[in-house]
């Protein structure tokens, strides 16, 4: 089983047994050691355990008995050749040679007497020792390459700070120089292969995606480490398998078929993925894109397995491929150069007779470079600890591990031109992956890279890749992507899955950002059904310099002109009958007060300001109620004289002695101006951008309360209904006092004005509501002036003979027999 702890008593148990047993499993050929000043531990697989073993009393494993890894026994062979190469460089080390002592690392406990011989010193293990006493030539270990069994014996050599300089074990945790403080590695973490993988699936836009794993700490590492990096992506990881010696294949393809995955990534040790490969040719499991990680990316058999092809296509996260120059020459040297005489200890076994060089030069190749960079890290630092320079080092330094660990971590020199440096927390800084590709020859092709150093990049050649799909990227997708301007409503669990639905008028999807929303558009901005942005909206107002606002502020200038002028008329011929009946000194401030009243039109003209929206509506509603009151005063005078004052007499003396006429045009004044105060002072009118109506426009506009402007229209329209009751019961007086008629059309003028106003306004609210507005204030000021005032004006110029103070005497009699008769 795989462990990931070890406690102090197992350990006792475990020291006791192994060594009880080692007597009777030694070998009696071994290449498994080389005598050195100073040793590196090499901690090499070169058979593994597929099935689980059961011991019922401590005892060490056999490692030669189980299955033969031509791959691992390459790794073997090349720390071998490294080490005597080493040692033949006059540069590096001189005068001092290195050793080896190795072991077939086959399992994680069973095999753990191997590690107790590198810790041991002359065949006993001082687990405290003092000082430089009893200290081992051990100066550092290479390996093992499994993240579990690397966690099994990690602690034993992190107790005295031995370096542990791996080239195969990508776990997360091994970062953590709190827990493995002499630890490094020359192989990226499983965080690095990772990154690459999801870089992949990006790249082609694969969102739908499985997981099979092996069941493991390697395995269940990549598995959580691929949730947290695909967390802020499309990617939905749809199903996950762990899998063991024991998993059906069956069921991992059942669960693939079933939810129509198309891209499958595998994160497992070589020796796993074969079986479920294999399985697929025989199931039939057919398009399907594989992700290979690590070891078996690089596997040279499953390739060239029959019907592979069938299964889809096969792309892969490697270590970066390298020759070995003069590794070949090494192992047709080696075959003549065992030392057959020579004792080896437990597990320096290797029956590996029927191995031939063409067999390993053909392995996996996997972890070559990690395993070059990791032996020669050490001999560099310990080039270093010695002080070594040109020809010879130091004789006075002996080499501890502790010195070894100070300048691993301070590694900095060139190999294959890549500078060999580590972070703080023991992981490389230099390397980078192969993204490889298993093509219709059977062999591994290269088609891509990831360097990590100095920063990130991604490189991949898509038209190198043998698509299984008839030369076209595969889809690996649950839901394909929405159309432009179409949002992602989510159908079930997974993001990846979902319905696609139109953006409305005034909102618009940004994939980038938001795929899943129909954001609303600001208030300045618009767009139509189905957009992927808002446009800017129209401004629009009136402006001063518009052909509609020049015409009607001329007109608005013209009143004022034409009241001038009658004022004139009135003023010359103020003593004049005509003038006498038509109001006499009231005339004059009618007239003021229709000029004041043309001011608003000026105001709703250019650009909204709190003080145009003011002076919109306040000087006409202002001025015009003293207008209306004047013509309320003006026909219940009529009235009186001619039908009140003969019943009720003392009335019109009240009336003519306390001028009360001017008293309800003052009450009328003063009341319209607190109305109009009040209102707008505690909610005047501001300027207002008016949105709904047109989508694509803004029309600058005054935003005023209804109460600011229905309490003086109010008051103003129940002036006009007062109005209006008296020029009724005045209709039958004499023709020249008679003013019903002309009052009567004013109101009735001034009244289809706005109810046609009213009616535009209910239906339309462009930038031609304005003019619209000014121009129903400036047909209710012309309606008084034309109205009323033109006619006689007519009579004083063209009909002098009817202003005479006959003429009108003789209108009254006639109206007086009338009454009488």
């Amino acid at each position: 089983p795989e462990v990931t702890t070890m406690r102090h008593l197992p350990l006792i148990v475990y020291v006791l047994g192994s060594f009880l047993n080692n007597l009777s499993l030694c070998s009696d050929v071994s290449y498994f050691h080389l005598d050195g000043d100073y040793v590196i531990g090499g901690l090499i697989r070169i058979h593994y355990v597929m099935q689980r073993i059961v011991h019922h009393i401590p005892e060490a494993l056999d490692c030669s008995s189980q299955t033969f890894s031509v791959q691992d026994y390459r790794r073997f062979q090349i720390m071998r050749f490294l080490v005597e190469q080493i040692n033949n460089s006059t540069t590096l080390l001189p005068n001092v040679s290195l050793g080896y002592e190795m072991f077939d690392h086959c399992a994680t406990i069973p095999s753990f007497s191997n590690v107790l011989k590198l810790l041991s010193v002359h065949g006993e293990i001082h687990p405290w020792r003092d000082g430089q006493e009893n200290l081992s030539r051990m100066i550092a270990v290479v390996g093992p390459a499994g993240s579990t069994r690397t966690m099994a014996v990690a602690p034993l050599f992190m107790a005295d700070l031995i370096p542990m300089v791996n080239f195969g074990s990508t776990l997360s945790v091994f970062s953590r120089k709190l827990i493995y403080p002499s630890f490094l590695r020359t192989v990226h973490p499983n965080k690095d292969a990772v990154e690459v993988i999801v870089n992949i699936l990006l790249h082609f836009n694969w969102h739908w995606v499985a997981f099979f794993y092996s069941d493991n700490d390697y395995g269940r590492d990549g598995l959580d480490l691929f949730r947290k990096k695909i967390k802020d992506t499309d990617i939905c990881l749809a199903y996950t398998k762990n899998i063991n010696e024991n998993t059906k294949p069956s069921e991992l393809f059942q669960g693939i078929e079933k939810l129509k995955i198309t891209t499958i990534v595998g994160f497992s040790p070589d020796e796993y993925a074969a079986i479920f490969i294999k399985a697929a040719i025989q199931m039939n499991i057919t398009n399907k894109v594989w992700i290979a990680v690590e070891s078996w990316a690089m596997n040279r058999d499953l390739p060239m397995e029959k019907g592979i092809e069938n299964i889809g296509t096969v792309l892969g996260v490697a270590q970066p491929l390298m020759s070995i120059p003069g590794f070949h020459e090494f192992l047709i040297s080696t075959k003549s150069k065992l030392d057959s005489g020579q004792l080896g200890f437990c597990n320096q076994a290797c029956n590996c007779d029927g191995v031939s060089d063409e067999d390993i030069s053909r392995a996996n190749p996997t972890f070559t470079f990690p395993l070059y960079s990791a032996i020669y890290a050490i001999a560099h630092a310990l080039h270093n600890a010695l002080q070594c320079g040109v020809g010879s080092c130091s004789s006075n330094i002996t080499a501890s591990p502790q010195m070894i660990l100070a300048e691993l971590r301070k590694s900095n020199f060139t190999l294959f031109n890549q500078s060999i440096q580590f972070d703080d927390n023991g992981d490389p800084k230099f390397g980078f992956y192969s993204i490889v590709f298993w093509n219709s020859s059977g062999e591994v092709q290269k088609v891509g890279s990831y360097y990590f150093h100095p920063s990130p990049k991604f490189i991949i050649n898509d038209t190198d890749i043998q698509w299984h799909s008839n030369g076209l990227v595969p889809v690996s997708l649950c839901s394909h992507e929405c159309s432009e301007g179409y949002s992602k409503e989510i159908k079930g669990v997974y993001k990846c899955c979902f319905t696609c639905e139109i953006c409305s008028n005034g909102t618009y999807v940004n994939k980038t950002e938001d795929p899943y929303m129909c954001k609303a558009c600001s208030d300045t901005e618009w767009s139509p059904e189905g957009s992927t942005r808002c446009n800017l909206r129209l401004v629009e107002y009136m402006s001063f310099t518009d052909p509609e606002a020049l015409g009607l502020m001329v007109i608005s200038g013209l009143l004022v002109v034409l009241t001038l002028a009658v004022c004139v008329l009135f003023a010359f011929h103020y003593n004049t009958p005509v003038v006498r009946s038509a109001g006499g000194p009231m005339c004059f401030l009618i007239l003021g007060c229709l000029s004041l009243s043309s001011i608003s039109v000026f105001f709703f003209f250019g650009k909204p300001s709190v003080a145009f929206c003011i002076f919109r509506f306040l000087p006409f509603l202002l001025f015009y109620t003293v207008c209306v009151s004047c013509f309320v005063v003006r026909s219940f005078q009529i009235v009186c004289i001619f039908k009140i004052a003969a019943k009720f007499p003392g009335m019109q003396s009240w009336w003519v002695k306390y001028h009360g006429q001017w008293v309800v045009i003052s009450v009328a004044f003063v009341i319209q101006a607190l109305v109009l105060l009040i209102g707008y002072s505690s909610d005047p009118p501001k300027p207002y951008n008016e949105t709904e109506w047109y989508p694509t426009e803004i029309i600058l506009s005054c935003d005023i309360s209804i109460p600011a402007i229905v309490t003086p229209t109010s008051f103003l329209t129940t002036l006009c209904i007062l109005c209006f009751i008296f020029s009724y019961m005045g209709k039958d007086l004499p023709k020249n006092y008679n003013e019903a008629k002309s009052i009567t059309f004013c109101l009735m003028l001034l009244i289809l004005t706005w109810i046609i106003f009213a009616t535009v306004f209910m239906l339309y609210r462009g930038k031609f509501l304005q003019p619209l507005n000014a121009m129903a204030v400036l047909s209710s000021l012309y309606a008084f002036l034309l109205s009323y005032f033109l006619p006689k004006c007519y009579i004083i110029i063209f009909q002098p003979e009817k202003n005479t103070q006959q003429h009108f005497q003789g209108l009254i009699q006639n109206y007086t027999k009338t009454i009488s008769q």
